[in-house]
């Protein structure tokens, strides 16, 4: 796939600081064909180390607060700045996803990279803790990590290479997440997908030195993606 935005930044910049499959591909997939306009507030849910906050800031123009709650802000504001970001573009903070300090209505749009299924998976979440602080109209763009069918009954072994049953749980379907989307009111589904560069970012995952995606190597080499995919999740705030 074609990545224009992901490549003003260096390879060696993704390898250092992903915490997962590359989030800049990602981010950059989920946000393709968006209508969310420049100068919008956006709140990047779970930013890890901030690849995505310094992408939607610099390459899309939003305002950008990265919350998440293992990250040092510090360190991502030196890198936000390292990457000609002021904190007039992008603000880190250290937050928790079921405390989140921000008005009611503050953002104008939501953008979670592959961290949505570690809170999201309660069906109150969305409606308790998210979505009142999204504006009416507002935009909630999700990039989870899922199964291209729920296997949970019957996990296949090379998935159980790196993963517990317990950690595999943090992973379901696109139709377990439509119900569970769907629980919540004051909430539209827009479009639900799997998305296109699940391979590739896993790849450039593997290719990063470090033992979590060390870890992840034996099962992806015995077949797990066969059974994975990104479920792609665009709504609208009634």
């Amino acid at each position: 796939m074609n990545f224009p935005k992901t490549n003003t930044f260096p390879k060696t910049t993704m390898l250092e600081r992903s915490m997962g499959p590359n989030p800049l591909k990602l981010c950059e997939e989920l946000l393709d064909g968006s209508k969310i306009p420049r100068g919008s507030v956006v709140l990047d849910l779970g930013s890890g180390a901030g690849l995505t906050s310094a992408l939607m800031a610099r390459e899309y123009g939003f305002v950008v607060y990265a919350a998440d709650l293992w990250s040092d802000p510090g360190d991502n504001m030196r890198f936000f700045e390292g990457v000609g970001l002021s904190n007039r573009q992008i603000v880190p903070l250290k937050a928790d996803a079921t405390a989140l300090p921000f008005a009611s209505s503050f953002f104008d749009a939501v953008v979670c990279v592959d961290s949505y299924n570690y809170f999201g998976r309660d069906p109150e979440y969305l409606g308790e803790h998210l979505l009142p602080l999204v504006k009416p109209g507002g935009t909630l763009l999700f990039s989870i990590a899922g199964m291209k069918h729920d296997c949970h009954d019957n996990l296949p072994t090379c998935l159980l290479e790196s993963w517990t049953p317990e950690q595999l749980d943090y992973m379901h379907d696109m139709d377990w997440w439509r119900r569970n989307i769907e629980c919540t009111q004051g909430v539209e589904i827009i479009d639900m997908h799997e998305m296109a560069c699940t391979a590739e970012a896993w790849a450039d995952w593997l290719a990063c030195d470090n033992e979590y995606a060390r870890g992840d190597r034996a099962a992806v080499e015995a077949g797990a993606l066969d059974y994975l995919n990104t479920i792609a999740v665009e709504l609208r705030k009634l």
